[in-house]
């Protein structure tokens, strides 16, 4: 006997994979409808459907059980508000007139102290203690652990971007993703490692 939404929801939330493939697979045609009519020909060439479909399929994987049913329709919708906010992420990137040019950005072979530091400080954390080199190795100790916790492709924005300082069509190069598609990753990238990390300072030695 087929199952209903509620009993897929249900299982999808208690962490069945299978329900929750069931679900996005539903949800996919109408989605991806809306969204082909929301990229503008401007960013075409940059962002796809399937890059936002993507990437909003992983974060259903990583928030399902944070969904709240709140009856017909409600899984659609918490889908496609993830589906718009990845779009709206990757098309303000893609506008943002500040980020430095291709040839500002250090390629490195490694991540430095000073890129970990500077990751840090982006996620809203501070490493100011009475001893900067404590707080310079603990900051770093704390983002790598929190970084390991990742989605894979996030990972890979974070080390290639913001770690050891490639620029987008770097990154997109060697992930064989859109510049678009890269935006997007390292938005909720961050938004994850915000969460992941949270008030990290509490890590810190207080001691000089």
């Amino acid at each position: 006997m087929p199952q209903t939404n509620d009993q897929l929801i249900a299982q999808a939330i208690a962490g069945d994979r299978d329900a929750l493939t069931e679900l996005l697979h539903q949800c996919t045609a109408p989605l991806t409808r809306l969204l082909s009519q929301k990229i503008g020909r401007r960013w075409r060439s940059m962002i796809d459907v399937d890059d936002v479909m993507q990437i909003t399929y992983l974060e259903a994987f990583l928030r399902i059980d944070r969904f709240v049913d709140r009856g017909p329709g409600s899984f659609q919708a918490w889908l496609t508000r993830i589906a718009e906010n990845n779009l709206r992420d990757g098309v303000r990137e893609l506008q943002a007139s500040k980020r430095p040019p291709p040839q500002a950005r250090l390629q490195m072979p490694a991540a430095s102290d000073d890129s970990f530091i500077a990751l840090f400080d982006l996620m809203g954390c501070t490493s100011t203690t009475p001893s900067r080199q404590v707080a310079t190795g603990e900051a770093k100790q704390v983002l790598q652990t929190a970084i390991a916790q990742l989605p894979a492709d996030y990972v890979r924005v974070i080390e290639g971007y913001d770690l050891q300082g490639l620029d987008i069509a770097g990154v997109a190069a060697v992930m064989q993703r859109s510049p678009g598609a890269v935006h997007m990753l390292r938005a909720r990238a961050h938004q994850r490692l915000r969460e992941l990390l949270g008030a990290p300072w509490r890590f810190f030695s207080h001691s000089a």
